[in-house]
């Protein structure tokens, strides 16, 4: 999904299409081996249990909301609000519980995600880490 293509909406008042959830998927999957190949310079290996941080955006409050509680029932710390780049849209961002940093595991988490986004109307927008966490 393009950086404009998340502003706007289909005809039908879906903020994701079917056809553009599927993009994202293919992108966010792909690129998490990448990002983790950029950890591993910073002392990040396939045995490192970290949170990711990650970030969804949705068009509607109440979508926004769904998909913080869904995040909150898996014990992921979760906030959400009005985005400071577009305030029609809201951000839903937050930390995981610890995973291990193997290429299989990063993935199969960014697909749940995307999946999990999709089923609240919202866009799964990446995930992000630091590296040194206590």
């Amino acid at each position: 999904m393009g950086l404009l293509d998340i502003f706007k909406s289909n005809g039908n008042g879906q903020f994701v299409s079917d056809g553009e959830f599927k993009k994202n998927l293919a992108i966010q999957v792909a690129l998490a081996p990448e990002t983790l190949k950029h950890l591993k310079n910073y002392g990040v290996s396939d045995d490192s249990d970290l949170k990711l941080e990650f970030f969804f955006y949705a068009k509607m409050e109440d979508k926004a909301q769904m998909l913080a509680a869904a995040l909150k029932k898996i014990n992921y710390d979760v906030e959400f609000g009005k985005s400071a780049g577009d305030k029609k849209l809201f951000i839903i961002t937050g930390w995981t519980t610890k995973m291990k940093m193997d290429d299989g595991t990063v993935q199969s988490w960014t697909k749940e995600m995307c999946e999990l986004g999709y089923k609240f109307d919202c866009d799964f927008d990446g995930w992000g880490t630091t590296p040194n966490q206590n």
